[in-house]
C-alpha cells in the first residue's frame, strides 16, 4: 500500500508536462526510498496494462520510472522487464512509447539522437517531434530472448494474479475517442479528459493508494472443524466447561531483592579474594537463608574460579547445594579442575562436614596422584607431592577413606617419591595400618 502523500507526489511526477525525463527520474529517486520502489512500480504496472487509465505523457513517465527504479542493475534483473518487453513489442501500441522503451533498454537501432539527448526532452516535446521512419522495432521473440531468458526460461505466472479479480475495470460508458493510448490523441496543454462522471486525476491517485500485486483475491471460507471428544489423560484446563481447581503461584511477584547483596558478592568472589568482612557477610546470609544459594548466580562452570579465589565460600556453597539435583555436576567440575592447595582444602573441608560420595573421593585422589606424576617442574612436583601426602594422611586418620581400596595405588605413589619426607611418612603409615589389619 502507498500512503496518501506518496500517491499524490507520484501522480505529480506522472503529470509533469514540461519537465524532462531525466528530471522526472531524478525526482523519483530523491523523493521515494528504495524499499518502497517495488510497491510503487507494482501500482504503475497495473495502470500501464490498463491503457485508458493514463494520458500519453503520464504513461511515458510511468515507463521511465519502471526502468529507473532498477537502472543500477542489468535490464534482465528488472522484475518488470516482461511488461516493458510486451509494451515494446505491442504492434497496437503507440510507436513513440515503444521507441522510448527501446531507447531505455538500449535496443533502438537509431532514433531521435542518442539516449541521453532523448531523456533531456519533455514528454510533450518527445511525442511532437517523434519520427518513426528511422526506428526498427524488434519482434517480441527477439526481445524476450535478449532480456527475459536470462532471468527465467519460461513466462512467469503469478498464482495470486490467476486466482484474483483485477482492481481496475474499464468503464463501458467511455467513448472510444477518449482512449488515451491512441496516437491521434489531441495533446493540448491542460487537457484532462474525464472518465465517466468522475475526475481522472482523483481516480488515478486513489488507485495508486490501493493497487497491489494480488488484486481482489477471493476469500476461502470454510466451516470451523468440530471439537474432538475429550480423551483420558488430557489436561483439564483445555476444556473450560469442566469445573476444576485453580492453582495459584504464591511465589509470583515475590521480592527477590533479598539475595541481591549475595549475588553481587559472589560475582566479586569469582574475580578475586573478598575482604574478611565481605566473606563473613556471605556466610551469614547463607546461614540465615540456605535457599539463597540457588539464586546467587553460581553455576558448575564458574566453580573453579570460586575455589581458587575464595575456598571458604566455595565450601559453604557446596554444603548448601548437597541436596540439589545438580550437585553431581559440581562434583564433576571439582574433580576435573587443576589440582591446587585451594582445591585440596575445599575437598578436605567437605569430607569433614558432609558425607561425600566414595567414588568422588577416590577419583579426586587418583587425579591428584596423576597430576604429581605428570608435572615436569621438579620444584613444583616436590611441592605438590608434599601437599598430596599431607592431604592423604588427613583423610586416612579421620577415616574418611578406606585405605585398603586404594592401597596399591597409594603405595606405588609413595615408592615413586620416596625421596620426599612426607611420602616416606605416608608409606610408614600405610605399613602400620597393614600390620594392624593383619594382626
Amino acid at each position: 500500500m502507498i500512503s496518501v502523500e506518496d500517491s499524490k507526489a507520484l501522480f505529480s511526477l506522472l503529470n509533469s508536462e514540461q519537465r524532462s525525463f531525466d528530471e522526472v527520474m531524478a525526482d523519483f529517486n530523491s523523493k521515494f526510498p528504495s524499499y518502497i520502489h517495488f510497491t510503487i512500480c507494482t501500482a504503475l504496472a497495473t495502470l500501464i496494462e490498463d491503457k485508458p487509465m493514463l494520458l500519453p505523457n503520464q504513461r511515458l513517465h510511468a515507463i521511465c520510472i519502471l526502468y529507473q527504479a532498477y537502472s543500477s542493475q542489468q535490464p534482465s534483473e528488472n522484475p518488470f522487464i516482461s511488461l516493458l518487453v510486451n509494451a515494446a513489442s505491442d504492434e497496437e501500441g503507440a510507436k513513440y512509447e515503444r521507441a522510448l522503451i527501446l531507447q531505455l533498454l538500449g535496443s533502438a537501432s537509431s532514433g531521435n539522437g542518442s539516449d541521453k539527448e532523448v531523456l533531456k526532452q519533455s514528454a510533450s516535446d518527445y511525442i511532437k517531434g517523434f519520427d518513426s521512419s528511422s526506428i526498427t522495432f524488434p519482434t517480441r521473440e527477439h526481445l524476450q530472448e535478449q532480456f527475459c531468458s536470462k532471468v527465467r526460461p519460461e513466462p512467469y505466472n503469478c498464482l495470486f494474479k490467476n486466482s484474483s479479480v483485477k482492481k481496475v475495470i474499464s468503464d463501458p460508458d467511455v467513448p472510444p475517442q477518449c482512449d488515451a493510448t491512441s496516437e491521434e490523441f489531441d495533446l493540448q496543454p491542460g487537457a484532462k479528459p474525464k472518465i465517466g462522471s468522475g475526475n481522472r486525476d482523483e481516480a488515478i491517485t486513489e488507485l495508486l493508494q490501493n493497487l497491489s500485486l494480488e488484486g481482489l483475491e477471493p476469500k476461502w471460507i470454510r466451516p470451523l472443524p468440530p471439537r474432538l471428544p475429550l480423551q483420558d489423560g488430557e489436561l483439564v484446563w483445555l476444556n473450560p466447561d469442566n469445573n476444576h481447581e485453580l492453582l495459584w503461584d504464591y511465589g509470583m511477584c515475590a521480592d527477590t531483592s533479598r539475595g541481591a547483596a549475595v549475588r553481587d558478592l559472589i560475582a566479586k568472589a569469582l574475580k578475586g579474594p573478598l575482604a574478611p568482612a565481605q566473606q563473613q557477610q556471605v556466610l551469614v546470609e547463607l546461614a540465615n537463608d540456605p535457599k539463597l544459594v540457588y539464586h546467587c548466580g553460581l553455576t558448575p562452570r564458574k566453580l573453579p574460579e570460586l575455589v581458587e579465589n575464595n575456598p571458604l565460600i566455595a565450601v559453604e556453597v557446596l554444603i548448601k547445594l548437597m541436596n540439589s539435583p545438580e550437585i553431581s555436576d559440581y562434583f564433576t567440575v571439582l574433580v576435573n579442575m587443576d589440582m591446587s592447595l585451594h582445591s585440596m582444602e575445599v575437598v578436605n573441608r567437605l569430607t569433614t562436614a558432609v558425607d561425600l560420595p566414595t567414588e568422588f573421593v577416590h577419583m579426586y585422589i587418583t587425579n591428584c596422584i596423576s597430576s604429581c606424576e605428570n608435572i615436569k617442574d621438579k620444584y613444583m612436583q616436590n611441592r605438590l607431592v608434599r601437599l598430596v601426602c599431607v592431604f592423604l594422611q588427613s583423610l586416612i586418620r579421620n577415616e574418611i577413606i578406606n585405605v585398603q581400596d586404594l592401597f596399591i595405588e597409594v603405595q606405588a605413589f609413595c615408592i615413586e617419591f620416596s625421596r620426599i619426607r612426607e611420602a616416606a611418612g605416608l608409606f610408614r603409615l600405610l605399613k602400620t595400618l597393614e600390620k594392624a589389619a593383619d594382626g
